[in-house]
Parts: C-alpha cells; structure tokens; sequence
C-alpha cells in the first residue's frame, strides 16, 4: 500500500510548497524513494527541486480540471508502490477537491489499497480566518476515511485568535478525531535561523544539499540542521507519515 500525500490549501502563499517538498526530503532520510508531483498551475515552486525528481502535471484547462490529464495522475498514483507526494496551487484548489469527491476518488484510491493523506497548512496573521476555515472545509468535504495533517505556519504570526491557539478552536476541537497530527514549524529568529531558511528555500535547495554546501558558513549549515531536525523530529512521532 502507497500513501498519496496530497497538499491541499485554498489561500495561497501559506507555504503548501514547503510542506510538500519536506515531507519529501523526510522520506529520503528515511530511505525512501517517494514520487513527487506539482501540479500548481501558477507557481510550480516544488518543480524547482531538482533532486526531488519533481514530475510537473498541468491537470488545468483554464479554470477547470482537464480530465484526460488528471487520468495521467491517476494511472501514476495506480502502479505505484512507492509514496506519492503531490503539490497543489491555491488557483486550482476548488476545481480539484470539486473534481475528487465528484468523481469518488477517495474511495478509489481506497480501493486500489492506497492511504489518502490531506496535508493542510494553517498560518497566523491575516491569512489564519481564511486557513482555518479552509480546513474546517476540507474535513466536511472528504470521507471520513480520509487522513489530515495539519501543518501550523508562524512565518506571517502567532497561530491564535482571541487568546486561543488552533487545539482550542472550534474548528479544531470540532474535527479533531479527523486529524491523525499536528506538525508545528519553528517560528524562527529573523535575521538568523529565518534568513538561513529563506535563502535556502529561494535556491531550491533541500537540508541536505544546503547542509553539505562548504560555500555555506559554519553556523548556517548548523542553523539548518537545527531546524531539519526540529520539523523531522515531529514528522517521525507522526505515524502516519
């Protein structure tokens, strides 16, 4: 049985690229060689990572899904025995979850033996209303069958409203037997550790090539060791990753 961990968030620029590629780069230090695909019609950012094999799948035709293209990710997802890691844009959100429960993926997939697993991202400031909600959305919409990870983005500010972290809101506490973990990612010291990060994910570059790069000082290859081990400290207790 393969996994099919599909990243799914309607807001844009919450970071669902960067969750897609570090479950990546987790399953390859646990030496796996997971599928990875991107079918961001607008920014195809997990594309970018050469050494995560990216496969790019357009299944847009304007604003809705082109079947006959989104048969090619199905018939992938189908023979498949190893993971599969797919990356979606906020643009072509509504018409691929509208397409997948139309069509009964979920249930297909189930079928085929494979574990569906909705990666969500929920991210502070003024784009935590609409994250949360855009998961509050997501669990209604899928079978109750369907695995989520929740993800919590501090890059843009706290994850709270109104003094409540996301565990204590309804959203959360409504759906929580829905939700197999919670990854929290760092919230990270500006002009050190974020900026280590920042200029790392601008060149496309995972831990391990970043790490090993001598170009890189001393304390910034320490820097993001600190933070790989932090995210995949998290994602092994989760066991459904």
């Amino acid at each position: 049985m393969a996994k099919i961990h599909m990243v799914l968030q309607g807001k844009g620029g919450v970071g669902k690229s960067f969750v897609a590629a570090m479950l990546a780069q987790f399953k390859i230090s646990k030496g796996q060689t997971p599928t990875c695909v991107d079918t961001d019609p607008v920014n195809a950012t997990l594309n970018g990572y050469q050494n995560l094999n990216v496969t790019k799948l357009d299944i847009m035709d304007g604003d809705e899904i082109n079947s006959r293209r989104f048969d090619k990710l199905i018939e992938m997802i189908a023979t498949t025995d190893t993971d599969i890691i797919i990356d979606n844009g906020a643009s072509s959100f509504v018409p691929l979850s509208h397409y997948l429960i139309t069509n009964n993926v979920p249930a297909l997939l189930k079928e085929m033996g494979h574990e569906l697993i909705i990666h969500t991202v929920i991210t502070g400031g003024q784009a935590l209303i609409d994250t949360v909600a855009g998961f509050g959305q997501l669990v209604q919409q899928y079978p109750n069958e369907t695995v989520f990870v929740v993800w919590l983005n501090p890059f843009w500010g706290p994850i709270e409203d109104g003094g409540k972290s996301f565990e204590q809101m309804k959203a959360y506490t409504t759906h929580k037997t829905r939700v197999a973990a919670i990854v929290k990612i760092p919230t990270l010291k500006e002009e050190t550790f974020g900026r280590d990060l920042s200029e790392m994910l601008q060149d496309k570059h995972t831990f391990a090539e970043a790490i090993a790069t001598e170009t890189n000082t001393i304390m910034m290859r320490q820097r993001l060791k600190i933070i790989q081990k932090q995210l995949f400290e998290q994602m092994e207790t989760a066991a459904v990753l």
